[in-house]
């Protein structure tokens, strides 16, 4: 008898890691606990889908050089996970902003945050 594959057998998953910044981290604690479930869920499926993960979830963030933002509830939150793959296998997220339409200072100075730490992070792990 022959065995035949279904076609969710045929695909391999492959996993990937979200870390966060320590400051993006305390910038996340501080929101309200809807907001941090919602951002959870939303760093869960980029740790499943990767760079694969569609838009309304994730979309390049306005003013940043190869930055993205992740849209926790399909872009219905008010904030804004910034990230930027930084290995073949692995994001960081490097701060919490509000949703630019709302609030566009604030999610311009989290950009500059956001890129501030990550080159920092370059320079500690000998990046450019």
């Amino acid at each position: 008898m022959r065995s035949e594959l279904s076609p969710y057998n045929s695909r391999v998953i492959v996993p990937y890691s979200v870390l966060y910044h320590p400051e993006a981290e305390a910038e996340r604690d501080r929101l309200p606990r809807g907001e941090r479930l919602a951002i959870a869920n939303a760093v869960e499926k980029l740790e499943t889908f990767g760079p694969g993960l569609p838009f309304p979830h994730q979309s390049k963030a306005m003013g940043g050089a190869d930055l993205r933002e992740l849209r926790p509830r399909a872009g219905r939150s008010p904030w804004r996970p910034l990230y930027r793959r930084v290995a073949e296998d692995t994001f960081v997220i490097a701060a919490i902003a509000p949703e630019a339409e709302t609030g566009r200072r604030g999610f311009q100075q989290a950009v500059r945050r956001a890129e501030k730490r990550l080159d920092e992070l370059d320079t500690r792990r000998g990046g450019p």
